[in-house]
């Protein structure tokens, strides 16, 4: 079994002769992304996410990658996402949320740094804030349902959610001022600061993501109450924007 590194730093180096054995000239940039370019890597917890951006003749040939796929990912490296340039420039308006988000929290391990020139048009921002944060009422109210109650369950769901919410904050946060600050922790007090909402539930759900608080089952389907109401009310806040 393939050693899982203490660091998302231990494996640059052995990752990125491996890709480019692999591609070669057609290897574009490596790129860590996530948990592991956030500062919030766990050993044996934390997948590490890739990016690879290779040109139109490299993405060609990926069953050539096969195989060190797989072995990054007995590593903890999780299958990348594979893009090309003209892949990127012409996605920005489809996906303006997940390119701000890649572009504000990543490292280059290889190649050229392809995400910091993006520029993100502050229409189709707005756009996906709305449309993302109306899919996450839903789905959270879907979710509680399929919980039966199981405070476990409860859990879950508010670990699984809460990164979508965060990257909608960064996104509204960049819509108001451009810069957008690199700790979850922050982008929620700066957000609440903008709209007028509670923070303190959504920062009792980082403590329950990072596995740091100490509530007890009931608690737990409490503080997913105040979750839920909070994300409605910011739905409509968005709405009046």
């Amino acid at each position: 079994m393939s050693k899982i590194p203490d660091k998302p730093q231990d494996i640059f180096v052995d990752l990125t002769g491996d890709y480019k054995k692999v591609f070669g000239k057609d290897l574009v940039s490596l790129i860590i992304y996530g948990s592991a370019a956030g500062g919030y890597y766990v050993k044996g917890k934390s997948d590490i996410n890739l990016m690879v951006v290779l040109t139109p003749e490299g993405a060609d040939r990926l069953d050539e990658a096969l195989d060190i796929v797989k072995y990054w990912n007995k590593r903890r490296v999780a299958v990348p996402w594979v893009m090309t340039r003209s892949f990127i420039d012409n996605s920005l308006d489809c996906y303006p949320i997940e390119f701000l988000n890649l572009k504000n929290n990543h490292i280059l391990v290889h190649g050229e740094d392809v995400l910091l020139p993006l520029q993100l048009k502050p229409e189709d921002l707005r756009l996906q804030v709305e449309k993302e944060l109306k899919g996450k009422l839903l789905l959270l109210r879907q979710g509680y349902l399929e919980t039966e109650g199981s405070s476990r369950q409860i859990r879950q769901l508010i670990i699984r959610s809460l990164t979508a919410f965060i990257s909608i904050f960064n996104a509204l946060i960049y819509l108001k001022q451009g810069n957008v600050p690199r700790r979850r922790r922050d982008t929620i007090r700066e957000t609440a600061k903008l709209l007028t909402f509670d923070a303190d539930v959504f920062l009792t759900c980082v403590d329950i993501k990072e596995g740091v608080d100490k509530l007890s089952g009931e608690e737990i389907a409490g503080v997913f109450k105040k979750y839920l109401r909070e994300v409605e009310n910011i739905c409509n806040i968005v709405d009046a924007l």
